[in-house]
């Protein structure tokens, strides 16, 4: 094959790539199904341990704040030691702390293994989504990176039909509750057993024989190292923690990093407190709590659907604009309608649903893309980590303010977050469809790509 074919980022689609994307939302569907878990469970878990508001916000932050440190930490330790390695670890890791959380009796040991929770999901943000992102086509990266964590939203759809299927088994049904993410996680590990690890990492690691075994096992014996257009400088330059604020990597952190805070925190306080933000409008009752917090959680899929569309059709910087802009209106409005009822803050709380739907995914396709190899799950676990201390502490303060300021009062605030990640899209995101990570991340110029042949691979 020539030197130019660049075979990964000009691929056609395989059976390899849809498994590989399937494992890897296996992690974001664990994250969705763990942090809306927690807010069914609270509902026996406060009387079993006499629980303060206090500490239930304390509870409720405390997976984001392990998400914080996960993603800092271990996004760096993936561009290190490699992906592979971690993306088997973090699984055991999700595995044995949910287990452990079930067996709980003291508020201290909850909060504990929630927090140690969050740091594995917050490994596996970088850990999957930059193998998958460095195996992935450039004309279908965009939609099947997304599809990752549109699956998120399917997981917190799973934890209220959990929820709501087991609300009448006992005063300790929280256990259960808290327990059952570690089921997924041993499915997740099952599944992750014997994937490759990223030729373009062991490249940037000077690893060419071993690169070169895996091209050729899982795209032919045809293909060889000279069929790639890396983005990787090579072992002689070692991606550092600071080097996503070197030059001008520190506009493109910037921007993910305020974007992917914005997004968030409206959403994670949304999933975590739905039943008490829908009790706060005046919806009880098993039908209205459990099943409306279902409905939003499956509006937030259903708005991925035309999301993962238009990701390659209008591209990730327009997708974005408009998502942000019906969010800080839907938010906004109920704040100014008079003795507001219930109908007009479920409504805008649907329509915040579906819009965050179509572009939340964004969080992990942009910064995938932005970033070199190198650096590239050290950018995706900063992000990750930056965000997270927005959404830890709107999640810490929720419960307060739907006492203080109401639900109108609440997504209001939640208006104000998404007008912050409006302004700095449109100040400072680039558009990045369409385009080989070669192209996107070279601080030269863009590295020149012949016309995608169509050669089948196996």
């Amino acid at each position: 094959m020539s030197a130019t074919s660049n075979l990964i980022d000009d691929a056609p689609l395989t059976n390899f790539h849809k498994k590989l994307t399937f494992f890897a939302s296996g992690g974001p569907f664990i994250d969705g199904y763990a942090l809306s878990i927690i807010g069914i469970a609270l509902i026996t878990m406060t009387p079993g341990l006499h629980l303060s508001t206090v500490e239930i916000g304390m509870i409720g932050a405390a997976s984001l704040v392990g998400i914080f440190f996960g993603g800092a930490i271990f996004g760096w330790l993936t561009d290190k030691i490699g992906r592979h390695k971690m993306y088997i670890a973090d699984l055991i890791a999700l595995a044995v702390f949910s287990g452990l959380n079930a067996f709980a009796t003291e508020i201290w040991q909850v909060v504990l293994c929630r927090f140690l929770l969050g740091a594995a999901i917050g490994a596996d943000y970088p850990i999957a989504t930059s193998l998958l992102a460095e195996f992935l086509p450039k004309k279908h990266r965009g939609r099947l990176l997304g599809a990752t964590f549109v699956v998120w939203a399917i997981g917190a759809a799973t934890a209220y039909a959990v929820g709501y299927l087991l609300r009448d088994t006992g005063p300790d049904v929280w256990r259960v509750m808290v327990g059952s993410p570690a089921i997924f996680a041993v499915v997740t590990l099952l599944c992750r057993l014997g994937t490759p690890e990223s030729p373009r990492w062991l490249l940037s690691r000077g690893r060419r024989d071993e690169a070169e075994a895996i091209i050729k096992k899982v795209y032919g014996q045809q293909y060889s190292l000279a069929d790639i257009a890396s983005d990787s400088q090579g072992p002689a330059k070692q991606g550092k923690f600071l080097d996503i604020f070197r030059g001008q990597a520190w506009k493109r952190t910037l921007f993910v990093s305020i974007f992917w805070t914005a997004q968030v925190v409206p959403l994670f306080a949304v999933y975590t407190f739905a039943p008490d933000l829908l009790a706060s409008m005046g919806m009880t009752g098993d039908a209205n709590l459990y099943g409306g917090s279902f409905l939003i959680s499956m509006l937030f899929v259903v708005g991925g659907i035309p999301g993962l569309w238009l990701v390659e059709k209008i591209g990730r910087r327009k997708l974005l604009l408009w998502s942000f802009g019906i969010i800080v209106v839907a938010l906004a409005i109920p704040a100014f309608i008079p003795n507001v009822q219930a109908a007009p803050l479920f409504i805008a709380l649907a329509i915040f649903a579906l819009a965050s739907g179509a572009s939340s995914f964004l969080e992990v396709v942009y910064p995938n893309e932005l970033f070199p190899t190198e650096v590239r799950a050290t950018a995706v676990g900063f992000g990750t980590a930056i965000s997270r201390v927005g959404s830890a502490a709107s999640t810490y303060l929720m419960p307060v303010a739907i006492i203080s300021f109401g639900a109108a009062g609440s997504l209001l605030i939640g208006a104000a977050i998404s007008l912050v990640g409006l302004v700095a899209t449109f100040l400072l995101a680039p558009e990045t469809a369409n385009k080989s990570l070669a192209e996107l991340t070279t601080e030269n110029k863009p590295v020149a790509t012949e016309t995608n042949k169509e050669g089948s691979l196996v």
